[in-house]
């Protein structure tokens, strides 16, 4: 069996921030979300450099090990820019993001406070751990999961891609089946929206994944996000995957337009 996504994508800067450091991408073979560091210098550099990078491989995948050393290329790149340039030393950009491969498992690779979700037979999952300080204290039983989203340190994270070779990103290998909604989501929208209010949102099945996407970032707004805020939704469909560009959002959407390898 063979499958591919519809993917849709949605991004916002938000009413409290400036510029948006949040990138998305979204096509029938592979989607991600990226949010630029808080705190570090151009985080719309970093997670948009590192999405383009990344797709400027090109969309055909041979395995978990072909998926490693593409991030790791891409990560490099982040490296070259602060070599080219010091005064982007500290940059760095978080990434989740899933990716059919040629045997047609699905790879699912994350680093940081972006998530994915997995909704299948009505059933939402979160399928990532968050690399956070507060996700460290709740594993630790220090602090409830329902206090995590109010905690004041929660925006802390243990884990980035900062273009250094000793960055860690996992990747793992998912069976697809028809019917499974994927949904890839920046901590604008997780920190402000819990597992359940994800789950109302995605979960109407009249909606197409563009509608979802848009409607997830709306309901964070609405919730009082003070982050920039970012929704890639993603159903797994019957079908091959066709060999078109993707959609870009959030900073990815204004930098580095271009075009697939080969």
């Amino acid at each position: 069996m063979t499958f591919r996504l519809q993917v849709g994508v949605c991004s916002d800067v938000g009413p409290h921030r400036e510029d948006n450091q949040d990138s998305a991408f979204g096509a029938p073979w592979a989607a991600a979300v990226a949010d630029g560091v808080g705190g570090g210098p151009a985080g719309d550099l970093a997670s948009s450099a590192f999405l383009h990078r990344l797709v400027a491989f090109g969309p055909e995948l041979r395995g978990v090990d072909d998926f490693a050393m593409r991030l790791r290329g891409a990560n490099w790149d982040l490296g070259a820019h602060v070599r080219r340039d010091p005064a982007l030393a500290g940059m760095a950009t978080t990434f989740t993001g899933v990716w059919f491969d040629a045997s047609g498992a699905l790879l699912l690779a994350h680093t940081g406070d972006s998530r994915a979700y997995l909704l299948r037979q009505s059933h939402l999952i979160r399928q990532t751990r968050d690399d956070s300080f507060v996700q460290n204290l709740v594993d630790q039983g220090i602090v409830a999961p329902a206090d995590a989203m109010t905690h004041p340190r929660r925006n802390i994270i243990t884990a980035s891609l900062r273009g250094d070779a000793a960055d860690v990103i996992r990747v793992v290998e998912r069976a697809p089946v028809s019917g499974d909604r994927w949904v890839l989501c920046s901590d604008g929208v997780s920190d402000y929206l819990d597992d359940d209010a994800i789950a109302e949102v995605v979960s109407d099945t009249a909606a197409n994944v563009q509608e979802l996407a848009e409607r997830l970032v709306d309901v964070a707004l609405e919730a009082g996000s003070r982050d920039n805020v970012t929704a890639v939704v993603c159903d797994v469909i019957d079908g091959v995957p066709s060999l078109v560009p993707p959609v870009w959002a959030g900073a990815a959407a204004a930098r580095f337009q271009e075009q697939l390898a080969g």
